[in-house]
């Protein structure tokens, strides 16, 4: 009997397999929070038009699309520089998988959205309810859609007639075959984020016609280039070549990169892909400029500026898409929590393994909410039906959502890793992934520092801003009896934006205190707002 029972023993844990975790089948029908914020904001004929769109790509996310990021994931971009014979050629190959996701992209309209404006004021809205549902499947397919739809916002404001009946029925288009997607290079050698070490020269020595009105060749090495498989791009340089010029003088160029979709690259040099800690699928190199032709946009010395739309737009972008990876991880754990058995039960009833689950659905619920409340004031912003509170309250949540959830999104991520125990630390899981991605949305757009400049900078600027931020909380926290915690919170934010009138070394080194004091504070208003509770809400306007 003892050989009998322990040959049983043996032959069981031989037979134990771990079940891996399965998304939802639909992840737009799956997702309460997401639905009944639509719901809060959206008028019923918007949500009549839309819903049923919405649904079918939270279908398509979570089966095909998955199949088409993993061939994204498992061919990752080759560069090829030269062909047999010694000729230089920078020829890229990419997977199947990208084209089919781009194309997916093109057809859904996730940027073309946001510019038909079938919706007014939430055009913005429904087109971030889009990317929110096909960033996590999209193998970063994501990032040029940001820089596309950032570009052809510039081109909106900026370009000149002949360019954007040129450019725009490209970037807008819902055709693949039509479609083209844009990125932007600023960051250099010399300086990340800081733009006025660019190197880049401008001369305007164009001899020959040009498609797209070149007035310019550009001259420099742009050390990151995001989506080099792109069709057109902004950047910035000096005009001439005088190195000493300051960042007010910098200009903001048009680029394209191929005079036809797959051609080789005009007067442009892959030097490296750059080999990544994630992001891995997203073909992001080194280039050098050697005399490409460029289109100056928008008045000369005014590139900072002009390039500033573009930021306004991939921010949101950047922080859309950290909370769709939060989401998309918790929907991971906890289908995987409710499937596996330790000590006796299954580990999602573990009060320790619960409460911690439920702390990362309040670090997601927050965030979401305060990117989703940015998009919805974009919206109105942009069809000009924000009013002048509203407007502050953007320039003021745009980098705060952005920093705020680049933070939260890696703790998530890192906590999610953790709970899935060891099999959170094998890569052919999948899981790491979850980590090693979250890690470049601090980075992308705007450092974490950066974004807490950015804020301080408004204040700075807006005389108003502060009166405006600290009335709008003030208000918002007596109408939901927000409790002593947030009292005191508030208190402690009012103090800190008070310090801004002195000459106080002290303002920036708390930058980060501000505005995370702001995020909690802000969030904390959304949630009683849209009445969150364990991801269910029910909005109260």
């Amino acid at each position: 009997m003892l050989v009998s029972s322990a040959a049983t023993r043996k032959d069981s844990s031989k037979s134990f397999f771990q079940e891996p975790p399965k998304l939802p089948a639909n992840t737009f029908r799956a997702d309460k929070l997401l639905r009944t914020f639509l719901l809060s904001v959206l008028p019923k004929n918007i949500q009549e038009d839309i819903f049923g769109h919405l649904d079918y790509v939270g279908g398509q996310v979570a089966s095909t699309l998955l199949d088409w990021a993993a061939d994204c994931e498992a061919n990752e971009p080759v560069h090829v520089p030269f062909d047999p014979w010694g000729k230089r050629v920078d020829k890229l190959i990419i997977s199947q998988g990208w084209r089919k996701l781009e194309g997916f992209a093109a057809e859904n309209g996730l940027v073309s959205v946001a510019y038909e404006r079938k919706f007014g004021c939430y055009s913005r809205l429904y087109q971030m309810a889009l990317l929110y549902l096909f960033a996590p499947s999209s193998a970063f397919v994501s990032c040029p859609l940001a820089m596309t739809d950032g570009v052809a916002r510039t081109l909106e404001i900026y370009g000149d007639k002949d360019l954007k009946e040129r450019v725009l029925p490209h970037l807008l288009s819902r055709n693949p075959a039509e479609f083209w997607t844009a990125g932007q290079w600023m960051t250099e050698k010399t300086g990340g984020s800081d733009v006025s070490q660019t190197s880049t020269v401008a001369i305007s020595d164009i001899t020959e016609e040009s498609e797209f009105g070149a007035t310019h060749r550009l001259y420099g090495i742009k050390w990151f280039a995001s989506a080099i498989d792109s069709n057109a791009a902004l950047t910035l340089a000096k005009m001439g070549d005088n190195e000493d010029l300051d960042t007010k003088e910098l200009s903001l160029f048009y680029v394209e990169l191929r005079k036809n979709k797959n051609e080789r690259l005009q007067k442009i040099e892959i030097l490296r892909l750059k080999d990544k800690l994630g992001t891995r699928a997203l073909p992001t190199a080194e280039i050098e400029l050697n005399g490409t032709p460029a289109r100056i946009i928008g008045r000369e010395g005014r590139g900072v500026s002009n390039i500033s739309v573009v930021l306004n737009i991939t921010r949101i972008y950047n922080a859309v898409c950290c909370v769709a990876h939060m989401r998309r991880s918790l929907d991971l754990l906890e289908d995987y929590l409710k499937k596996r058995k330790s000590f006796g039960k299954v580990v999602f009833h573990h009060p320790l393994q619960y409460r911690v689950f439920r702390n990362l659905e309040i670090a997601y619920q927050r965030s979401f909410l305060l990117t989703f409340y940015a998009a919805l004031l974009l919206g109105k912003e942009e069809n000009g039906e924000a009013s002048e509170v509203e407007c502050m309250l953007l320039r003021l949540i745009t980098p705060l959502a952005k920093l705020f959830t680049a933070k939260q999104v890696i703790l998530v991520s890192s906590e999610v890793v953790e709970s899935f125990g060891g099999a959170g630390y094998i890569e052919n899981t999948g899981i790491p992934r979850l980590l090693r991605d979250a890690q470049v949305y601090s980075i992308w757009e705007g450092t974490t520092n950066i974004m807490c400049l950015d804020i301080l900078r408004v204040f700075a600027k807006y005389s108003s801003s502060r009166s405006v931020l600290l009335q709008y909380l003030a208000v918002n926290g007596a109408k939901y009896s927000l409790n002593e915690t947030w009292k005191k919170k508030y208190r402690e934010l009012r103090h800190l934006l008070e310090s801004l009138d002195t000459a106080n070394s002290s303002v920036q080194s708390n930058g980060r205190k501000t505005a995370f004091l702001m995020a909690f504070l802000w969030s904390e208003i959304l949630l009683e707002r849209y009445n969150v509770n364990d991801g269910n809400s029910v909005g109260k306007m």
